[in-house]
């Protein structure tokens, strides 16, 4: 049974190593090609790009997004059990990031909903 839960993670996580690399890749003729929709961090991951790593690695659907309180907020649905671990991941974050507390709770789950991104 899919359940839904709305986040909230306060501490130093919106701006951390905002510094990208381009993904470089060799093409079909062996030629290095950037790839236009992709970059990885030259060290971590941006909070909500973590976020979303986390999310899609253990089958989590929703979004992620920067609060004006400087929080960042979203909401994720999934299996108790994805649930959970989604969770561990938010409490630990990033190495660039500090992490000092994480709310969550139960909200109505939503049809259809088919990744989760970045808003």
């Amino acid at each position: 049974m899919s359940k839904r839960i709305s986040f909230k993670v306060d501490g130093e996580v919106q701006g951390v190593n905002f510094r990208f690399v381009p993904f470089i890749h060799l093409n079909s003729h062996g030629n290095k090609q950037q790839d236009p929709g992709e970059t990885c961090s030259d060290s971590t991951l941006p909070f909500r790009n973590f976020t979303v790593k986390q999310a899609k690695s253990i089958g989590v659907t929703g979004y992620v997004q920067n609060a004006s309180d400087g929080t960042v907020k979203g909401e994720a649905q999934g299996s108790e059990d994805a649930l959970k671990e989604f969770v561990s991941h938010l409490n630990k974050g990033p190495p660039a990031a500090s992490v000092t507390g994480v709310e969550h709770g139960n909200v109505e789950s939503k049809d259809g909903e088919t990744g989760f991104v970045v808003r």
